[in-house]
């Protein structure tokens, strides 16, 4: 005999931290096609009485696009015009010959939806510069998803391993196929070695970048505050 339908039931955690469900494996399914559930949502079956990941159940693996551990593992093959570069915000202003020559200096990846990009706790060893697509920085907590922020095309992000190869702050994962320029840290001190003239007007609007994330961080930061304070009135 087999077991009630109410023990092949599921149930999801979402991204606002509250459960979804029950709902039959059909519905899961059509969940993932969706992209409303990704290889990284807590998922909990009543048959087996766990919560586990959704790419971690036997019968929802086939429903995920393989992953790959280090999308930047094989060297890039992908050629691309110079002037292209422009479309990330920080290039925008920089002169035809500082873009053919800052090409030379950067790889071009084309990475899978779902890819991690970079892990939470590893050492740094690239900037990234995003083309197309989209992508999430977050955190996991207690098994659950936080997302910190999300990066369009012009952005960049990882810009601090530059400096000090120091662990990552967070993940950040493709939340669809995307087209990523790489700036490898040893790319850099050749950059910055051999041609300081190229890497000071980049720096430079890195920087600028950077200042403009701070004081809306701290504006943020100065509403919240405020509206705590408002609140114990």
């Amino acid at each position: 005999m087999g077991l009630p339908a109410c023990f092949n039931d599921y149930f999801i955690w979402g991204i606002d931290d509250s459960p979804y469900g029950p709902v039959q494996l059909s519905v899961l399914i059509d969940w993932i096609k969706d992209e409303r559930v990704v290889p990284d949502t807590w998922v909990f079956a009543r048959s087996g009485g766990v919560w586990q990941k959704a790419s971690e159940f036997n019968e929802l693996k086939d429903f995920f696009a393989p992953v790959s551990d280090n999308p930047f593992s094989e060297p890039p093959v992908i050629r691309f015009k110079p002037g292209s570069l422009r479309r990330i915000k920080i290039l925008a202003d920089m002169k035809d010959a500082q873009l053919a020559h800052l090409a030379d200096f950067l790889e071009l990846h084309e990475v899978l939806q779902h890819a991690v990009i970079v892990k939470q706790g590893d050492p740094g060893d690239a900037m990234f510069l995003i083309m197309a697509g989209e992508l999430r920085a977050r955190t996991m907590i207690t098994g659950r998803e936080t997302i910190l922020t999300t990066f369009g095309p012009g952005d960049f992000f990882g810009e601090m391993s530059l400096f000090d190869q120091g662990p990552r702050s967070a993940d950040v994962v493709a939340n669809v196929d995307s087209t990523l320029f790489r700036l490898s840290t040893g790319a850099f001190e050749k950059l910055t070695r051999e041609m300081p003239s190229l890497a000071t007007p980049f720096l430079q609007a890195t920087s600028r970048t950077l200042s403009a994330r701070i004081r809306a961080d701290n504006k943020r930061l100065e509403r919240v505050t405020q509206q705590f304070a408002t609140s114990r009135e």
